[in-house]
């Protein structure tokens, strides 16, 4: 499974590349307004520099919601860089768009997925990714991982080629739990991914191999 991290900042988005196992990172306008970011120019400029810290997919969404706009906002962030992934709505113009998009040679991901039939209308679009919201829809009383799943066994019984980015991930477990249901890929905040490193004995382990190492 790969790990992506889901923020737009910098240090963070360093500190996780630096310890080896980051694949790509997903951004959001939420992530971008948190950094204060605004503006298309900036907005662009931060894409730059993330592309620069992470060889790897940078999901960059659109702020349109018509076909048309969706479009040509689209091909401005796909020219940034040729990691970039053009995030796009689960919506009838967004459907749309994922398809044009993959006739014209230009990846995406898919967000804001609920559904198992929302990731299948993605993966008959042909998007690259789709991001179901597992964190999401366990606010909602039901069971994020749950879909996850789901959403495995039809791309695998079906043989669609979409990769399942598992996204809105609260906790270690999530991604744990994720790995088990058949996620290609997890996108978290770096507490997230740090908190795999966190286990009790592992600590107690490390303070007595330090003792009995003074005692040589």
């Amino acid at each position: 499974m790969k790990f992506f991290i889901d923020t737009a900042n910098l240090a963070q988005i360093k500190e996780a590349n630096d310890l080896g196992v980051l694949d790509g990172v997903t951004t959001n306008p939420s992530l971008m307004a948190k950094e204060g970011i605004k503006g298309e120019a900036n907005i662009l400029k931060h894409y730059e520099a993330i592309c620069e810290l992470v060889d790897g997919p940078i999901s960059a969404e659109v702020l349109s919601t018509e076909f048309n706009s969706i479009i040509e906002e689209g091909k401005k962030l796909a020219a940034i860089h040729p990691n970039i992934v053009v995030k796009v709505p689960m919506i009838k113009d967004g459907v749309k768009a994922l398809k044009w998009f993959t006739d014209n040679g230009i990846k995406t991901n898919c967000t804001l997925v609920f559904s198992a039939g929302q990731a299948i209308l993605a993966a008959k679009a042909g998007a690259s990714f789709v991001s179901p919201f597992i964190g999401r829809i366990d606010d909602s009383g039901w069971d994020g991982v749950e879909l996850i799943a789901q959403i495995a066994q039809i791309y695998s019984v079906q043989g669609f080629k979409t990769e399942i980015l598992a996204a809105s991930i609260r906790t270690p477990l999530h991604i744990i739990k994720c790995a088990e249901a058949g996620a290609d890929v997890c996108t978290c905040p770096l507490d997230s991914i740090l908190g795999l490193l966190k286990h009790p004995l592992t600590d107690i382990g490390l303070a007595k191999f330090l003792e009995d190492a003074k005692k040589m």
